[in-house]
């Protein structure tokens, strides 16, 4: 997917909010941190969260070249083990992206219930996954669109809404939906 189409399909599940404060959990090389970094505009701060640092530095040239350089902040760490998240403080952020994230962790409800510390109340969720997949070596704990709600409840989520659909190229469909607390 490249970056107009990363942005289209994120539109509807990120909102209208405007110069908000997100963390983006597994960044990678940020095709929908620069996407989200768009939808919100200027005045907007998007913390990318990823553990590899060759991403993070991809992210960082992309953020440059797309004019969003000053809207991103790359922090190399493991969202999965994360304590703390420099700078922000628990309960203060507008949204929280999880895109092609969630299905690497096994224990993704233990994660997201965690991470949602770090969500103001009436703050978004985004979540980017696969529906009717297999789990494989890329995707090994696919997120079903019917298993998200299980998963929103537990972390005090309200139940999500799938935005947008659209049949993936490694197969089964990518879907967008967000939930809020």
């Amino acid at each position: 997917m490249n970056l107009d189409e990363a942005v289209e399909f994120l539109e509807d599940a990120v909102g209208s909010t405007q110069a908000a404060e997100w963390a983006d959990f597994g960044a990678g090389n940020g095709t929908f941190t620069l996407a989200l970094a768009r939808l919100l505009g200027p005045g907007a701060h998007v913390v990318a969260v990823d553990r590899d640092r060759g991403s993070l530095r991809e992210l960082e040239q992309r953020a440059a070249a797309d004019g969003t350089r000053d809207c991103v902040t790359t922090l190399h760490a493991d969202f999965t083990s994360m304590s703390d998240l420099p700078g922000v403080a628990v309960g203060t952020l507008d949204g929280l992206l999880f895109a092609n994230s969630l299905h690497y962790v096994k224990n993704a409800g233990a994660i997201l219930t965690e991470l949602v510390k770090w969500l103001r109340p009436g703050g978004r969720v985004v979540f980017v996954e696969y529906d009717r997949r297999p789990p494989d070596r890329w995707v090994p704990y696919p997120i079903d669109a019917d298993r998200l709600p299980e998963l929103c409840i537990a972390a005090s989520l309200s139940a999500p809404v799938v935005t947008a659909k659209r049949p993936s190229d490694y197969g089964g469909n990518l879907y967008v939906a967000y939930a809020t607390r």
